[in-house]
């Protein structure tokens, strides 16, 4: 059996180009947001004595004046990311990724992360690569400065991981006799990590789960990876008048959803099954979002629509 290769770890970012997926009103809104939104206040009140970490703050954004077109440009500094195999020292970071995962329901946030972290053989943590590249570290990546990103797929059926009893009720054929076939996909990042490296993130996890099902030493281990269907959950932004323009022709060149994440636009595209649910906690939006409505989006997708989720994905952020 031969030696797994992950994917190249360091990757140089500069100048991005703007989605050309999005209308210019998606595109002008896509460095707006950010997925999780930080307490101001949960800095001086630690949760169970955990210090929570501020979003990694190295790569910096810097909009040029408005040009003739109303596209502001984007820039972003030099770095180097790399990709590295989850550990138990990204708790923090990563819990602050995920805070928002599932809406203000109360549910084991610290046992879904350690989840994540203890899967090592598939899983992703994006974060600066900065001591790999002067070669005076060990190419582990700096803990102190956090992760930009995660990405995982865990067994259904292994973990148990839908603690929300709406969700279980609305997917229950996956989540009874199919269950062991469900991989949920847990995919979050900060506005400010650089969408280069969407594709290669993804590519690591899927090339991991076809890795791990021939790889990992029991053929019980290899059949929690033989997926037959992924689990999304995560959040858009909904035209609150979304239902009143589709009866007018013309009416408005506003998008009736805007996708924070610009892979869930393929993902629904290629779904089996998908829903929004109303969020009972909406983090606090742009102005430009007004009139929109944040709400929860879930999307069942077949694992032998990967390869072309993988294509049109790159072609999305590829296009100039």
């Amino acid at each position: 059996m031969g030696h797994r290769q992950r994917p190249e770890k360091r990757r140089r970012l500069s100048r991005p180009r703007p989605f050309l997926g999005f209308s210019s009103f998606a595109r002008s809104l896509l460095f707006s947001h950010s997925a999780p939104s930080p307490d101001p206040s949960a800095s001086s009140k630690p949760e169970d004595g955990i210090v929570e970490l501020k979003p990694p703050s190295k790569i910096e954004r810097v909009e040029s004046e408005q040009e003739d077109d109303e596209e502001a440009e984007v820039e972003m500094m030099q770095a180097d990311f790399g990709f590295f195999d989850p550990k138990p020292g990204d708790f923090n970071g990563v819990k602050l990724l995920l805070r928002n995962y599932l809406d203000d329901k109360q549910w084991d946030l610290s046992g879904f992360v350690d989840l994540i972290l203890e899967q090592t053989t598939v899983g992703t943590v994006v974060k600066l690569d900065e001591h790999d590249e002067a070669g005076d570290g060990n190419g582990d990546g700096d803990d102190d400065a956090g992760p930009f990103a995660v990405i995982s797929a865990l067994n259904l059926g292994r973990y148990e991981v839908c603690p929300d009893e709406g969700l279980r009720k609305r997917l229950k054929p996956f989540l009874e006799e199919q269950v062991s076939d469900v991989g949920l996909l847990v995919s979050q990042r900060f506005v400010n990590c650089p969408y280069q490296l969407v594709p290669p993130l993804y590519d690591a996890l899927f090339d991991e789960v076809s890795w791990a099902t021939e790889d990992e030493p029991t053929k019980e281990l290899q059949d929690f990876f033989s997926f037959k269907y992924y689990l999304l959950v995560t959040r858009i932004f909904e035209d609150k008048n979304a239902n009143q323009r589709k009866a007018k022709v013309n009416c408005d060149s506003s998008d009736p959803i805007i996708y924070i994440k610009p892979e869930d636009e393929i993902f629904q595209e290629l779904s089996l099954l998908s829903f929004t649910f109303r969020l009972h906690a909406e983090q606090l939006a742009p102005r430009e979002l007004k009139n929109y409505r944040e709400k929860g989006l879930v999307m069942v997708v077949r694992a032998d629509g990967v390869p072309k989720f993988r294509e049109k994905l790159k072609s999305l952020l590829t296009e100039s």
